[in-house]
Protein backbone atom coordinates (compact mmCIF):
# COMPACT_ATOMS: atom_id res chain seq x y z
CA UNK A 1 0.00 0.00 0.00
CA UNK A 2 1.29 3.46 -0.79
CA UNK A 3 1.17 6.30 1.94
CA UNK A 4 -0.79 9.53 0.97
CA UNK A 5 2.45 11.33 0.38
CA UNK A 6 3.01 9.08 -2.53
CA UNK A 7 -0.42 9.16 -3.59
CA UNK A 8 -0.63 12.63 -3.60
CA UNK A 9 2.81 12.21 -5.54
CA UNK A 10 1.80 10.22 -8.21
CA UNK A 11 -1.82 12.15 -8.67
CA UNK A 12 0.62 14.91 -9.34
CA UNK A 13 2.26 12.96 -12.17
CA UNK A 14 -1.07 11.78 -13.25
CA UNK A 15 -2.29 15.20 -13.37
CA UNK A 16 0.90 16.94 -15.51
CA UNK A 17 0.72 14.10 -18.00
CA UNK A 18 -3.28 14.88 -18.17
CA UNK A 19 -2.50 18.46 -19.10
CA UNK A 20 0.52 17.35 -21.62
CA UNK A 21 -1.48 14.85 -23.63
CA UNK A 22 -4.82 16.85 -23.37
CA UNK A 23 -2.31 19.50 -24.97
CA UNK A 24 -0.93 17.03 -27.74
CA UNK A 25 -4.88 15.94 -28.78
CA UNK A 26 -5.39 19.93 -28.70
CA UNK A 27 -2.91 20.43 -30.83
CA UNK A 28 -3.15 17.46 -33.17
CA UNK A 29 -7.18 17.98 -33.75
CA UNK A 30 -6.65 21.57 -34.39
CA UNK A 31 -3.45 21.33 -36.10
CA UNK A 32 -5.71 18.80 -39.12
CA UNK A 33 -8.33 21.65 -39.36
CA UNK A 34 -6.10 24.36 -39.51
CA UNK A 35 -4.60 22.29 -42.75
CA UNK A 36 -7.65 21.49 -44.11
CA UNK A 37 -8.68 25.05 -43.96
CA UNK A 38 -5.13 26.47 -45.52
CA UNK A 39 -5.36 23.52 -48.26
CA UNK A 40 -8.77 25.13 -48.89
CA UNK A 41 -7.23 28.42 -49.26
CA UNK A 42 -4.74 27.68 -51.75
CA UNK A 43 -7.46 25.79 -54.14
CA UNK A 44 -9.52 28.94 -54.08
CA UNK A 45 -6.31 31.74 -54.33
CA UNK A 46 -4.14 29.75 -56.84
CA UNK A 47 -2.60 32.61 -58.49
CA UNK A 48 -2.05 34.33 -55.66
CA UNK A 49 1.13 36.06 -54.65
CA UNK A 50 3.42 34.06 -52.22
CA UNK A 51 6.48 36.69 -52.36
CA UNK A 52 9.15 35.37 -49.85
CA UNK A 53 9.65 37.39 -46.94
CA UNK A 54 11.72 35.19 -44.57
CA UNK A 55 15.88 34.44 -44.86
CA UNK A 56 15.79 31.16 -47.13
CA UNK A 57 14.41 33.71 -50.11
CA UNK A 58 17.58 35.69 -49.60
CA UNK A 59 19.70 32.90 -49.71
CA UNK A 60 18.23 31.26 -52.45
CA UNK A 61 17.40 34.45 -54.82
CA UNK A 62 17.47 38.17 -54.55
CA UNK A 63 14.95 40.07 -51.69
CA UNK A 64 12.50 42.68 -53.22
CA UNK A 65 13.42 44.63 -49.73
CA UNK A 66 15.49 43.58 -46.89
CA UNK A 67 17.53 44.52 -44.03
CA UNK A 68 21.12 43.81 -44.86
CA UNK A 69 24.42 44.20 -43.01
CA UNK A 70 27.98 44.27 -44.02
CA UNK A 71 30.97 42.07 -42.29
CA UNK A 72 34.18 44.43 -41.86
CA UNK A 73 35.83 41.34 -40.06
CA UNK A 74 35.51 39.31 -43.64
CA UNK A 75 35.09 42.27 -46.23
CA UNK A 76 37.72 44.80 -45.12
CA UNK A 77 38.46 48.30 -47.00
CA UNK A 78 39.95 47.15 -49.98
CA UNK A 79 38.59 44.21 -50.16
CA UNK A 80 35.00 43.60 -52.46
CA UNK A 81 31.92 44.87 -51.42
CA UNK A 82 29.67 42.05 -49.75
CA UNK A 83 25.91 42.48 -47.71
CA UNK A 84 25.08 39.61 -45.73
CA UNK A 85 20.76 38.78 -45.00
CA UNK A 86 19.64 39.51 -41.50
CA UNK A 87 19.80 35.70 -40.61
CA UNK A 88 23.38 34.93 -41.87
CA UNK A 89 24.59 37.89 -39.48
CA UNK A 90 23.83 35.75 -36.51
CA UNK A 91 24.72 32.68 -37.77
CA UNK A 92 27.68 32.82 -39.76
CA UNK A 93 28.91 36.40 -38.65
CA UNK A 94 27.55 36.53 -34.94
CA UNK A 95 30.65 37.12 -33.51
CA UNK A 96 32.53 39.62 -36.38
CA UNK A 97 32.34 43.47 -36.34
CA UNK A 98 28.93 43.99 -38.49
CA UNK A 99 27.40 47.46 -39.23
CA UNK A 100 23.74 47.90 -40.70
CA UNK A 101 23.10 49.08 -44.16
CA UNK A 102 19.17 49.47 -43.24
CA UNK A 103 17.39 47.95 -46.22
CA UNK A 104 18.38 47.38 -49.86
CA UNK A 105 16.28 46.51 -52.97
CA UNK A 106 16.49 43.63 -54.81
CA UNK A 107 19.73 42.02 -53.25
CA UNK A 108 21.01 38.62 -52.53
CA UNK A 109 22.49 37.65 -49.78
CA UNK A 110 26.56 36.76 -50.40
CA UNK A 111 27.49 35.41 -47.41
CA UNK A 112 29.47 32.23 -48.24
CA UNK A 113 30.36 33.46 -51.97
CA UNK A 114 33.67 33.77 -53.73
CA UNK A 115 33.75 37.37 -52.08
CA UNK A 116 34.25 35.29 -48.57
CA UNK A 117 37.66 34.00 -49.01
CA UNK A 118 37.33 30.97 -46.08
CA UNK A 119 33.75 31.51 -44.71
CA UNK A 120 31.36 28.69 -45.71
CA UNK A 121 27.42 30.04 -45.42
CA UNK A 122 26.55 27.72 -43.03
CA UNK A 123 22.59 27.80 -43.82
CA UNK A 124 23.06 27.33 -47.48
CA UNK A 125 26.57 26.07 -48.26
CA UNK A 126 25.91 25.44 -51.79
CA UNK A 127 26.18 29.13 -53.53
CA UNK A 128 26.90 30.75 -56.95
CA UNK A 129 30.43 32.98 -57.21
CA UNK A 130 28.92 36.22 -57.47
CA UNK A 131 25.11 37.84 -57.65
CA UNK A 132 25.26 39.75 -60.46
CA UNK A 133 22.16 41.88 -59.68
CA UNK A 134 23.20 43.10 -56.59
CA UNK A 135 24.25 46.72 -55.91
CA UNK A 136 27.22 48.35 -54.24
CA UNK A 137 27.85 51.77 -52.68
CA UNK A 138 30.50 52.88 -50.33
CA UNK A 139 27.64 52.14 -47.68
CA UNK A 140 29.51 48.71 -47.43
CA UNK A 141 32.56 49.84 -46.34
CA UNK A 142 30.97 52.12 -43.54
CA UNK A 143 30.33 55.27 -45.37
CA UNK A 144 28.36 57.42 -46.30
CA UNK A 145 26.94 60.60 -47.99
CA UNK A 146 28.86 63.19 -50.42
CA UNK A 147 31.47 63.75 -47.45
CA UNK A 148 32.46 59.53 -47.61
CA UNK A 149 32.49 59.57 -43.70
CA UNK A 150 31.04 56.86 -41.31
CA UNK A 151 28.41 56.90 -39.47
CA UNK A 152 28.28 57.84 -36.50
CA UNK A 153 31.44 59.88 -37.08
CA UNK A 154 33.57 60.54 -33.92
CA UNK A 155 34.72 63.49 -35.15
CA UNK A 156 31.54 65.31 -36.44
CA UNK A 157 30.46 67.47 -33.42
CA UNK A 158 27.08 68.84 -35.47
CA UNK A 159 23.98 67.32 -34.96
CA UNK A 160 22.42 66.41 -37.96
CA UNK A 161 19.96 63.67 -39.57
CA UNK A 162 20.74 61.24 -42.02
CA UNK A 163 18.22 61.00 -45.14
CA UNK A 164 18.10 57.53 -47.68
CA UNK A 165 17.85 58.58 -50.93
CA UNK A 166 15.49 55.99 -52.57
CA UNK A 167 17.37 55.88 -55.80
CA UNK A 168 20.85 54.68 -55.11
CA UNK A 169 20.02 54.24 -51.89
CA UNK A 170 22.69 56.08 -50.39
CA UNK A 171 22.54 57.61 -46.81
CA UNK A 172 23.78 61.67 -46.39
CA UNK A 173 23.58 64.29 -44.32
CA UNK A 174 20.99 66.67 -44.27
CA UNK A 175 23.73 69.46 -44.28
CA UNK A 176 24.99 67.81 -47.78
CA UNK A 177 22.12 67.93 -49.78
CA UNK A 178 21.87 71.51 -51.18
CA UNK A 179 19.02 72.54 -49.29
CA UNK A 180 17.55 72.59 -45.89
CA UNK A 181 15.15 69.34 -45.86
CA UNK A 182 12.07 70.28 -44.83
CA UNK A 183 10.57 68.93 -41.00
CA UNK A 184 10.71 65.19 -40.66
CA UNK A 185 6.96 64.53 -40.85
CA UNK A 186 6.32 66.83 -43.85
CA UNK A 187 8.69 64.29 -46.79
CA UNK A 188 8.29 60.62 -46.99
CA UNK A 189 11.26 60.18 -49.42
CA UNK A 190 14.25 61.73 -50.68
CA UNK A 191 16.32 62.04 -54.21
CA UNK A 192 19.71 63.55 -53.58
CA UNK A 193 21.62 65.59 -55.88
CA UNK A 194 23.46 63.19 -57.89
CA UNK A 195 19.99 60.90 -59.03
CA UNK A 196 18.22 64.14 -59.62
CA UNK A 197 20.56 64.57 -62.45
CA UNK A 198 20.73 61.20 -63.75
CA UNK A 199 16.62 60.82 -63.10
CA UNK A 200 16.28 64.78 -64.99
CA UNK A 201 12.20 63.73 -65.54
CA UNK A 202 11.42 64.30 -61.68
CA UNK A 203 12.15 68.21 -62.68
CA UNK A 204 9.19 68.54 -64.09
CA UNK A 205 7.39 67.03 -61.20
CA UNK A 206 9.04 68.56 -58.56
CA UNK A 207 7.11 71.74 -59.00
CA UNK A 208 3.39 70.35 -58.48
CA UNK A 209 4.15 67.02 -56.63
CA UNK A 210 7.55 67.81 -54.24
CA UNK A 211 7.74 69.32 -50.65
CA UNK A 212 8.97 72.39 -51.20
CA UNK A 213 12.43 73.10 -49.22
CA UNK A 214 13.03 75.45 -46.05
CA UNK A 215 14.52 78.79 -47.27
CA UNK A 216 16.42 79.81 -44.24
CA UNK A 217 19.67 81.44 -45.01
CA UNK A 218 22.60 81.18 -42.57
CA UNK A 219 24.69 83.82 -44.68
CA UNK A 220 25.22 86.17 -47.25
CA UNK A 221 25.72 83.99 -50.06
CA UNK A 222 22.92 81.92 -49.01
CA UNK A 223 20.63 84.55 -48.72
CA UNK A 224 21.98 86.14 -52.42
CA UNK A 225 21.10 81.75 -53.28
CA UNK A 226 17.49 82.54 -51.90
CA UNK A 227 16.32 85.45 -53.51
CA UNK A 228 17.69 84.14 -56.88
CA UNK A 229 14.93 81.24 -56.38
CA UNK A 230 12.59 83.84 -55.03
CA UNK A 231 12.48 85.53 -58.31
CA UNK A 232 12.86 82.75 -60.31
CA UNK A 233 9.87 81.42 -58.68
CA UNK A 234 7.60 84.34 -58.91
CA UNK A 235 8.57 84.32 -63.19
CA UNK A 236 7.91 80.84 -63.42
CA UNK A 237 4.67 81.43 -62.21
CA UNK A 238 4.05 84.68 -64.01
CA UNK A 239 5.08 82.76 -66.96
CA UNK A 240 2.87 79.61 -66.01
CA UNK A 241 -0.27 82.06 -65.58
CA UNK A 242 0.85 83.35 -69.50
CA UNK A 243 1.07 80.39 -71.08
CA UNK A 244 -1.83 78.86 -69.52
CA UNK A 245 -3.98 81.67 -70.51
CA UNK A 246 -2.50 81.75 -74.54
CA UNK A 247 -3.39 77.59 -74.32
CA UNK A 248 -6.67 78.02 -72.87
CA UNK A 249 -7.15 80.95 -75.92
CA UNK A 250 -5.70 78.52 -78.69
CA UNK A 251 -7.56 75.45 -77.31
CA UNK A 252 -10.63 77.89 -77.71
CA UNK A 253 -10.05 78.71 -81.28
CA UNK A 254 -9.56 75.70 -82.08
CA UNK A 255 -13.33 73.92 -80.80
CA UNK A 256 -14.70 77.04 -83.22
CA UNK A 257 -12.81 76.58 -86.14
CA UNK A 258 -13.70 72.83 -85.24
CA UNK A 259 -17.58 73.48 -85.11
CA UNK A 260 -17.18 76.34 -88.00
CA UNK A 261 -16.11 73.53 -89.98
CA UNK A 262 -19.09 71.82 -92.57
CA UNK A 263 -19.17 68.01 -92.49
CA UNK A 264 -20.84 65.74 -94.69
CA UNK A 265 -21.26 62.56 -92.23
CA UNK A 266 -22.46 63.99 -88.39
CA UNK A 267 -21.52 59.82 -87.09
CA UNK A 268 -18.05 60.43 -88.43
CA UNK A 269 -17.04 63.36 -86.66
CA UNK A 270 -18.75 62.07 -83.50
CA UNK A 271 -16.66 59.09 -84.08
CA UNK A 272 -13.31 61.07 -84.85
CA UNK A 273 -13.65 62.64 -81.73
CA UNK A 274 -14.05 59.73 -79.34
CA UNK A 275 -10.75 58.40 -80.78
CA UNK A 276 -9.02 61.16 -80.02
CA UNK A 277 -10.24 61.31 -76.22
CA UNK A 278 -8.95 57.61 -75.84
CA UNK A 279 -5.97 58.46 -76.95
CA UNK A 280 -3.47 58.27 -74.01
CA UNK A 281 -1.91 61.52 -72.85
CA UNK A 282 1.67 61.49 -71.25
CA UNK A 283 1.75 63.47 -67.74
CA UNK A 284 5.20 64.11 -68.27
CA UNK A 285 5.18 65.49 -71.78
CA UNK A 286 2.38 67.96 -70.32
CA UNK A 287 4.18 68.74 -67.90
CA UNK A 288 7.65 69.44 -69.64
CA UNK A 289 5.82 71.69 -72.05
CA UNK A 290 5.57 74.73 -68.83
CA UNK A 291 8.50 76.49 -67.55
CA UNK A 292 10.00 74.19 -64.40
CA UNK A 293 13.17 75.11 -62.42
CA UNK A 294 16.09 72.91 -62.32
CA UNK A 295 18.22 73.37 -59.45
CA UNK A 296 21.80 71.58 -57.62
CA UNK A 297 20.26 70.23 -54.79
CA UNK A 298 18.05 67.25 -53.75
CA UNK A 299 13.96 67.10 -53.73
CA UNK A 300 11.56 65.58 -51.00
CA UNK A 301 8.41 63.87 -51.82
CA UNK A 302 5.33 63.02 -49.83
CA UNK A 303 4.08 59.54 -49.61
CA UNK A 304 1.92 59.08 -52.43
CA UNK A 305 3.89 60.86 -55.12
CA UNK A 306 4.73 57.50 -56.80
CA UNK A 307 1.22 56.79 -57.97
CA UNK A 308 1.23 60.29 -59.89
CA UNK A 309 3.68 59.53 -61.83
CA UNK A 310 3.40 58.64 -66.00
CA UNK A 311 3.12 55.31 -66.44
CA UNK A 312 2.61 55.50 -70.34
CA UNK A 313 4.81 53.22 -72.93
CA UNK A 314 7.19 55.96 -73.66
CA UNK A 315 8.04 56.51 -69.81
CA UNK A 316 7.68 52.86 -68.90
CA UNK A 317 10.69 52.75 -71.59
CA UNK A 318 12.57 55.69 -70.07
CA UNK A 319 12.38 54.04 -66.84
CA UNK A 320 13.55 50.83 -67.91
CA UNK A 321 16.58 52.54 -69.65
CA UNK A 322 17.47 54.59 -66.72
CA UNK A 323 17.07 51.25 -64.24
CA UNK A 324 14.65 53.14 -62.20
CA UNK A 325 11.73 51.41 -62.58
CA UNK A 326 10.74 50.89 -58.67
CA UNK A 327 9.76 54.12 -58.79
CA UNK A 328 6.23 53.74 -60.40
CA UNK A 329 5.49 50.68 -57.55
CA UNK A 330 4.61 51.47 -54.20
CA UNK A 331 5.34 48.63 -52.12
CA UNK A 332 8.98 49.77 -53.06
CA UNK A 333 9.04 52.29 -50.43
CA UNK A 334 10.87 51.79 -47.29
CA UNK A 335 7.23 53.06 -45.58
CA UNK A 336 5.81 50.17 -47.08
CA UNK A 337 8.61 47.49 -45.96
CA UNK A 338 8.25 48.91 -42.51
CA UNK A 339 4.27 48.61 -42.64
CA UNK A 340 4.76 45.01 -43.46
CA UNK A 341 6.89 44.27 -41.28
CA UNK A 342 4.63 45.28 -38.52
CA UNK A 343 1.45 43.77 -39.92
CA UNK A 344 3.46 39.91 -40.29
CA UNK A 345 4.14 40.69 -36.27
CA UNK A 346 0.63 41.14 -35.73
CA UNK A 347 0.17 37.59 -37.44
CA UNK A 348 3.05 35.55 -35.58
CA UNK A 349 1.27 37.58 -32.21
CA UNK A 350 -1.86 35.68 -33.05
CA UNK A 351 -2.84 32.02 -32.11
CA UNK A 352 -3.41 30.27 -35.12
CA UNK A 353 -5.26 27.45 -33.27
CA UNK A 354 -7.74 30.10 -31.61
CA UNK A 355 -8.29 31.76 -34.53
CA UNK A 356 -8.77 28.01 -36.34
CA UNK A 357 -11.29 27.45 -33.22
CA UNK A 358 -13.25 30.64 -33.86
CA UNK A 359 -13.49 30.22 -37.57
CA UNK A 360 -15.34 27.03 -36.17
CA UNK A 361 -19.60 27.16 -36.19
CA UNK A 362 -21.10 26.48 -32.65
CA UNK A 363 -21.95 22.86 -33.50
CA UNK A 364 -18.27 22.07 -34.29
CA UNK A 365 -17.03 23.95 -31.08
CA UNK A 366 -19.34 21.78 -28.78
CA UNK A 367 -18.50 18.43 -30.35
CA UNK A 368 -14.73 19.83 -29.86
CA UNK A 369 -15.36 20.31 -26.32
CA UNK A 370 -17.27 16.98 -26.01
CA UNK A 371 -13.87 15.02 -27.53
CA UNK A 372 -12.21 17.03 -25.19
CA UNK A 373 -13.97 15.94 -21.94
CA UNK A 374 -14.02 12.27 -23.41
CA UNK A 375 -9.67 12.30 -23.64
CA UNK A 376 -10.36 14.05 -19.96
CA UNK A 377 -12.03 11.17 -18.54
CA UNK A 378 -10.40 8.46 -20.44
CA UNK A 379 -7.11 9.40 -19.36
CA UNK A 380 -7.92 9.80 -15.56
CA UNK A 381 -9.23 6.29 -15.33
CA UNK A 382 -6.46 5.45 -17.94
CA UNK A 383 -3.75 6.99 -15.02
CA UNK A 384 -5.42 6.18 -12.14
CA UNK A 385 -4.15 2.50 -12.59
CA UNK A 386 -0.92 3.52 -12.46
CA UNK A 387 -1.22 5.42 -9.41
CA UNK A 388 -2.91 2.16 -7.97
CA UNK A 389 -0.35 -0.01 -8.71
CA UNK A 390 2.40 2.42 -8.59
CA UNK A 391 4.30 1.67 -11.53
CA UNK A 392 5.70 4.33 -13.83
CA UNK A 393 4.07 5.53 -17.19
CA UNK A 394 5.89 5.26 -19.98
CA UNK A 395 6.29 6.83 -23.42
CA UNK A 396 4.60 3.44 -25.06
CA UNK A 397 1.74 3.50 -22.34
CA UNK A 398 0.81 6.90 -23.37
CA UNK A 399 1.70 6.13 -27.41
CA UNK A 400 -0.88 3.05 -26.46
CA UNK A 401 -3.90 4.88 -24.86
CA UNK A 402 -4.22 7.28 -27.93
CA UNK A 403 -4.36 4.76 -30.30
CA UNK A 404 -7.16 3.36 -28.43
CA UNK A 405 -8.89 6.64 -28.49
CA UNK A 406 -8.49 7.27 -31.65
CA UNK A 407 -9.69 3.75 -32.34
CA UNK A 408 -12.77 4.15 -30.45
CA UNK A 409 -13.74 7.42 -31.60
CA UNK A 410 -13.70 5.70 -35.66
CA UNK A 411 -15.68 2.65 -33.81
CA UNK A 412 -18.23 5.53 -32.28
CA UNK A 413 -18.01 7.53 -35.74
CA UNK A 414 -18.72 4.41 -37.59
CA UNK A 415 -21.89 3.97 -36.00
CA UNK A 416 -23.33 7.09 -36.38
CA UNK A 417 -26.79 7.69 -38.36
CA UNK A 418 -26.75 9.94 -41.16
CA UNK A 419 -30.15 9.16 -41.93
CA UNK A 420 -34.10 10.04 -40.66
CA UNK A 421 -35.80 6.71 -38.86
Amino acid sequence: MMNFRQRMGWIGVGLYLLASAAAFYYVFEINETYNKLALEHIQQHPKEPQEGTTWTHSLKGAVKRQALYACSTCTPPGAEPAGICLACSYECHGSHRLFELYTKRNFRCDCGNSKFKNLQCKLLPEKGKVNSGNKYNDNFYGLYCTCKRPYPDPDDEIPDEMIQCIVCEDWFHGRHLGAIPPESGDFHEMVCQACMNHCHFLWAYAPQLAVPALTKANSLEDEGIVLNVEESEEQKKEIKKESGVEHQEVKEEKQTEQFNEPSTSSGSTCAEIVTKSEEPVCKLKELQSKQFLKKDTATFWPSNWRSKLCTCADCLKMYSELEVQFLTDEYDTVLAYENKGTSDQETDRRDPLMDTLNSMNRVQQVELICEYNDLKTELTDYLRRFADEGTVVKREDIQHFFEEFQSRKRRRTNRMQYYCS
